[in-house]
Order: structure tokens, then sequence, then C-alpha cells
């Protein structure tokens, strides 16, 4: 089992998938990673010889990723509640924050419909 990043990347899977398994590697990231290391995208993950692995790695620590990502993206969300920015404020009342309608939508958010008495089912 490939360990890049801090995570344990899934045997069974290509290597293009499994980097996706890595927060902040997506799809389009995972190709260029491949490509600069020169792997190929077909071969699983349980195939990779320590070459291989020691090049991905090399590859993944050149984009912020795991911890640093989540802590850059938590600071960021922070800062837009500090200075209360209405992007922060709607983290703060737990709305969407991208002007989504909330009339009808944002059960997601919003959670359940709240129980109205005496209505019947």
């Amino acid at each position: 089992m490939a360990r890049i990043a801090g995570v344990n990347l899934p045997n069974d899977k290509r290597v293009e998938i499994g980097l996706t398994y890595i927060f902040g590697i997506g799809r389009s990231r995972a190709a260029k990673i491949l490509e600069a290391a020169g792997v190929s995208p077909d071969v699983r993950v349980r195939d990779l010889t320590e070459k291989e692995i020691a090049a991905l790695r090399q590859e993944v620590e050149k984009y912020v990723v795991e911890g640093d990502l989540r802590r850059r993206v938590y600071a960021s969300i922070q800062r837009l509640k500090d200075i209360n920015a209405y992007r922060g404020i709607r983290h703060k009342r737990r709305l969407p924050v991208r002007g989504q309608r909330t009339r009808s939508n944002a059960r997601t958010w919003k959670g359940p419909r709240p129980a109205k008495a005496g209505k019947k089912r």
C-alpha cells in the first residue's frame, strides 16, 4: 500500500484515481502529477515500484495538500467571519454562501423542515 502525503492509497485502483484520495488533488491535478513524475496513469497502485512512489511523493510535495490545505481553507473562512464580511455572516449562520436561494431549497444547510402544529399528514 503506497503512502503519499500521509494518505494510504487504495491498492486496487489505478494511480490516477488513487491520487484523488489525497485532499486537494482532483483528476486534472493527478494527471499533471503523473505526467511530471513519468508514471503511466493506467498502472495500479499495488504495481508501483519504490522509485515511482518516490517520484510521485516528490511531485505531490510541490502542491498544498491535506492538513496544510485544510488549515488554509479554515483560516480563510475564519478571516471572513472575523471581519464580518457578508460571506462570513452566511458561514456563521450556516446558510448558503454563494447566492443560492433559500426560500424553497438549501435543505442541506438548513436541516429538515420544522414540524408545524396541527398539520395533517
